[in-house]
C-alpha cells in the first residue's frame, strides 16, 4: 500500500560513504519541509559525518513524518542465483544478511572494507588480480528494471561509480536500526513516524532533466536548475559545490516531489520474494 500523499512532512537524502575511516567528507544529509521552500544542508556534529552520527540522528527522528533515502544498495543480488554471496551464505533473506555483514565486519565507524577485501576475486572484484571483471556482474531485480540509468553491481568494488564498500557499510547500518524504524519494502509503510528508503541520485537527476553521463551538480546555476525542476525554491548560496552536497540536496526535493506517486510504492516487478531478499530502489518502475 503506498503511504498516503500527505504522509510525510519532512523529507531526507543522504548521500552516503563506505570510506575508511571515522569521519567522512563524502557523506551529505540535506532536509525539505512540505512546500517549496529549498532543502538544506544538516550541518553534522563536529564539522565532519560518521556513520554513526548519521544513525544517530536518524534514530533521533524516528517518530517524525519523515521519508529518508539512503543512497546505497540495500542487499545483494539473490534471485537469479538463490543466494546473496554463493557458496558462502545461507542468508533468506536481507535482514540476515545485514546481520552476517555486521558480524563478519569489526571495521571502525560501521564500515566494511575488511569484508570486501576478505572476500577479494571470490565475491568481489577489486582489480585485475581478481580474474575477469565480467564473472562479478551480477544485478538485483530492481537494477535489472531500471531503464533510465546504469546501476552499478555492489559485487564490484573498484572505479569511481562503484557502490560496494558504501552499500556493505550501510547494510551495517541497517542493522544497527534493530527495526526502530522501518525500510521499505522489507516493511509496509507506516501510519506514522520515519521510513526509509533506498534511492539513486542518477534518478533524481534524470527527473531534472539532465542528461545521462553528466548527473553532477557542481555550481549554482546548476543545482538551482534541477531544484526548479523539482518545484523548489532556490537553494541558500554554499562555501562548497561538492557532488556530495548537491547530490543531497537534489535528492531532497525530489523525494518530496515524487512521495505522493502511487506507482513508485508498487513496480511491477517487486514480488514479495523480491522485496524480502533484495529490496528496491525507491523511482525504479
Amino acid at each position: 500500500m503506498a503511504p498516503a500523499p500527505d504522509r510525510f512532512t519532512r523529507f531526507v537524502a543522504i548521500d552516503w560513504s563506505g570510506a575508511k575511516g571515522s569521519r567522512h567528507k563524502g557523506i551529505a544529509v540535506a532536509g525539505c519541509d512540505a512546500g517549496t521552500a529549498a532543502p538544506e544542508l544538516v550541518t553534522p556534529p563536529g564539522g565532519v559525518w560518521s556513520r554513526t552520527a548519521v544513525l544517530d540522528w536518524i534514530l533521533a527522528r524516528r517518530d517524525t513524518p519523515t521519508l529518508i533515502g539512503f543512497d546505497f544498495s540495500f542487499s545483494a543480488p539473490f534471485v537469479a542465483r538463490g543466494a546473496h554471496l554463493p557458496g558462502e551464505t545461507d542468508t533468506r533473506d536481507a535482514r540476515a544478511l545485514w546481520a552476517y555483514v555486521d558480524r563478519h565486519c569489526d571495521d571502525a565507524d560501521l564500515g566494511a572494507s575488511s569484508f570486501l577485501q576478505a572476500r577479494r576475486g571470490r565475491h568481489f572484484y577489486l582489480g585485475a588480480a581478481d580474474g575477469t571483471k565480467r564473472d562479478f556482474l551480477h544485478w538485483r531485480v530492481c537494477e535489472q528494471a531500471d531503464g533510465t540509468t546504469k546501476p552499478s553491481t555492489v559485487y564490484d568494488a573498484i572505479g569511481a561509480a562503484q557502490v560496494a564498500k558504501a552499500s556493505f557499510a550501510g547494510m551495517r547500518l541497517l542493522h544497527h536500526l534493530g527495526g526502530r524504524i522501518p525500510v521499505w519494502p522489507f516493511d509496509p509503510p507506516p501510519d506514522a513516524g520515519a521510513l526509509i528508503v533506498e534511492i539513486y541520485t542518477a534518478i533524481a537527476a534524470r527527473a531534472t532533466g539532465v542528461p545521462r553521463g553528466r548527473s553532477k551538480l557542481r555550481d549554482a546555476a546548476a543545482l538551482d536548475a534541477a531544484l526548479a525542476a523539482l518545484g523548489s525554491a532556490p537553494h541558500a548560496p554554499l562555501a562548497t559545490y561538492s557532488d556530495h552536497a548537491t547530490d543531497a540536496l537534489m535528492s531532497a526535493a525530489w523525494l518530496r516531489k515524487y512521495a505522493d506517486r502511487p506507482h513508485l510504492w508498487h513496480p511491477a516487478a517487486l514480488s514479495a520474494a523480491v522485496a524480502a531478499t533484495e529490496g528496491w530502489t525507491f523511482g525504479v518502475t
